[in-house]
């Protein structure tokens, strides 16, 4: 199996296309949206691309291909126009590993009510990290939309291999 990560597109156009575009040429199995699909909220400039029409316009035929969870920023209408289930954090097993999907915004780094090990992948924040908290690795995918602290835009590529953190030129950022 191979999975696409990508948080954060905040209703950004070009970064949506650009994710859609690496998924159809990447031979990935699974496009998995963290959070914060159409709008930019309230705290985050507007960005230069916003146009969420295009955003869904772009999401809907990949419909099938596609686990979403809830950011801060999914509103009751979007499950109106999006043709794919926005759901609560999510689990997946890959290679006997656990991964925990989130967008963030809920994290205590305690893990608290997790199972022990398992490794969370979030977004939220728009910084890529790496952390070990509490017998849990936790990974931040960053934004492909609106980086923030001065990092690139960057978006996260797991299969059999383990897990990676790229920017848009495919440099690998972080590596697990």
């Amino acid at each position: 199996m191979k999975y696409l990560l990508a948080s954060d597109i905040h209703g950004d156009a070009l970064a949506c296309k650009f994710i859609v575009d690496e998924f159809n040429n990447g031979n990935y199995d699974k496009l998995i949206l963290l959070g914060d699909i159409l709008y930019h909220g309230p705290r985050n400039d507007l960005p230069v691309n916003y146009r969420p029409k295009e955003v869904i316009a772009l999401l809907n035929p990949l419909a099938d291909k596609i686990i979403a969870v809830k950011g801060n920023c999914e509103a009751y209408v979007d499950q109106m126009v999006l043709k794919f289930k926005i759901l609560e954090d999510q689990f997946i097993d890959l290679n006997n590993k656990t991964y925990y999907l989130c967008h963030g915004h809920k994290l205590n780094f305690t893990g608290e009510g997790l199972p022990k090990g398992i490794i969370i992948i979030y977004g939220h924040y728009h910084i890529p990290s790496l952390k070990e908290y509490a017998e849990h690795q936790y990974l931040n995918v960053g934004s492909i939309a609106l980086p923030k602290e001065n990092n690139p835009k960057t978006f996260g590529v797991l299969n059999d291999n383990g897990l990676e953190v790229l920017d848009m030129n495919k440099n690998v950022i972080i590596k697990l």
